[in-house]
């Protein structure tokens, strides 16, 4: 098979279809992959029937009909068939030949087949892809990771096939080895903040104030005209006011099973910042609220042992949304600031060399975070590169305290009403553990020192000198 197309896909699911497509329809002639040919010649024989794209019967078939450098999307499942796609791939493929993976990969992952490509001259990189199915066909915002010198032979496409926003391509060169996937990684911890921040917003509306599905609808519409306007504010209002297909004449949304699934990229973001002594609370409130949600069971059985006599909040509506509005915007922004410190320490620990601010805007388009706010995330860390947290930051911080009382306001609303709102009761916290100049770890520490001996710092002597005192007659 003569070499004529320049870039290749393996995996022919949704996604792997559509951003074959999207690469195709940019220019570039491409060759397919699927482990099942049956499900390749569908695909040449429908939706990519008179294009530019030749079909593999083998990987040996696919590989030679690459052009060199040989650029190879590899879009399966994350775990054992992505390193079955590798092995597979290797011996076909010669010295600057590049293996990309697509998918939703645990950046360890791609640190171990970055290190089994290296000795043999072929480059692995692991690159986030945002934005769903219709990203992938119509412009992802996409996040690549590995060797920067090979970054050349990739931009030409992947600036092509990316989304754009205010004119620029949604890419950019994450940095060395897993930087892609580690950024894709707390991308979606992100999007977990996002999700049930919002959900907790439509919770207070819809319980706490009584609102209808068309009110929730109108508001999150006001909303999305302002600092709010974001991708997932904009998908709210398409569903809190649908009606239910099936004939019961309620709300959709009413009739879904309030069971959240997950695929593990908010779990893996908490247990790296865990790792790392980064607090993100917000993301961590959001990961267990999707676990809590599994226990219905449990949950029926406490509601009947401690049922619920929740009333809605009569008085102002205004003011109430207004409230309920700004303390969404509030814990939005402590996520962010979050994430972007998860970013900062992983950095320095990984040697990965991120660019805070390109990070955030090529999440302005394609990708499900995408909100106007990125733009003053851009500008901050612009403005100071080494800006230690985003609330520092002189818009954020004139944003949040011209919101916090309505943030209180609002958390305390839920917790007298008894409705659940633990990412904004995380996101509070958070900033007030910040704002604490002296936080009651000392008396941790005190009682560290009392039952074990750990030793304790004092503020009035030299950081690092450690001191351990006899606090009983009978202590050691």
């Amino acid at each position: 098979m003569a070499a004529t197309a320049k870039f290749g896909v393996i995996g022919l699911e949704v996604m792997g279809k559509n951003i074959a497509l999207n690469i195709e329809r940019n220019g570039f002639p491409i060759a397919v992959y699927n482990r099942s040919y049956e499900k390749t010649e569908e695909f040449l024989n429908t939706r990519a029937k008179g294009l530019k794209v030749v079909g593999g019967k083998t990987l040996q078939e696919f590989v030679q009909s690459l052009e060199k450098p040989r650029r190879i999307l590899v879009m399966v499942k994350a775990g054992g068939p992505v390193d079955a796609v590798i092995d597979q791939l290797l011996p076909l493929l010669e010295k600057g030949d590049i293996i990309i993976d697509g998918g939703n990969t645990f950046y360890p992952d791609t640190d171990r087949r970055v290190a089994k490509c290296d000795p043999t001259g072929i480059k692995f990189f692991g690159m986030g892809v945002s934005g769903g199915e219709h990203g992938a066909l119509w412009g992802p915002s996409l996040m690549p990771g590995g060797d920067k010198d090979t970054f050349k032979h990739l931009e030409p496409i992947l600036t092509k096939i990316s989304a754009k926003a205010d004119g620029q391509d949604c890419v950019t060169y994450c940095g060395a080895k897993s930087a892609g996937h580690f950024v894709k990684m707390v991308h979606n911890g992100i999007e977990y903040g996002d999700m049930q921040l919002i959900a907790e917003a439509y919770d207070l509306m819809r319980f706490g104030g009584g609102l209808s599905g068309k009110e929730i609808e109108d508001t999150l519409n006001e909303w999305n005209q302002g600092e709010l306007k974001s991708f997932l504010i904009e998908v709210t209002s398409k569903v809190v006011n649908f009606m239910d297909d099936q004939g019961t004449g309620k709300l959709l949304v009413d009739m879904i099973m309030d069971k959240a699934g997950q695929k593990g990229t908010g779990k893996w973001t908490a247990q790296v910042a865990l790792d790392q002594a980064v607090p993100i609370p917000t993301m961590a409130a959001a990961v267990d609220a999707r676990y809590i949600s599994g226990y219905k069971s449990i949950r029926e059985t406490v509601s009947k042992a401690f049922p619920s006599k929740l009333a809605p909040l009569g008085g102002d509506k205004k003011a109430f949304l207004r409230q309920i509005k700004n303390a969404l915007y509030c814990s939005k922004i402590m996520s962010y600031a979050q994430g972007f410190h998860l970013f900062q320490v992983a950095d320095k620990e990984f040697g990965y060399g991120l660019n805070l601010g390109e990070l955030a805007r090529i999440w302005k388009a394609g990708c499900i975070i995408r909100a106007v706010f990125l733009d003053k995330i851009t500008q901050a860390f612009k403005s100071n590169p080494t800006l230690p947290n985003l609330i520092l930051d002189p818009y954020f911080r004139g944003e949040i305290a011209e919101r916090v009382t309505d943030w209180r306001s609002t958390v305390k609303t839920s917790i007298d009403l008894g409705i659940t709102s633990p990412a904004f009761v995380a996101s509070l916290a958070y900033f007030d553990s910040l704002r604490r100049e002296r936080l009651p770890a000392y008396i941790v520490q005190a009682q560290r020192d009392f039952f074990g001996s750990h030793t304790y710092e004092r503020v009035d002597k030299p950081a690092g000198q450690a001191f351990h005192t006899k606090w009983t007659k009978d202590h050691n």
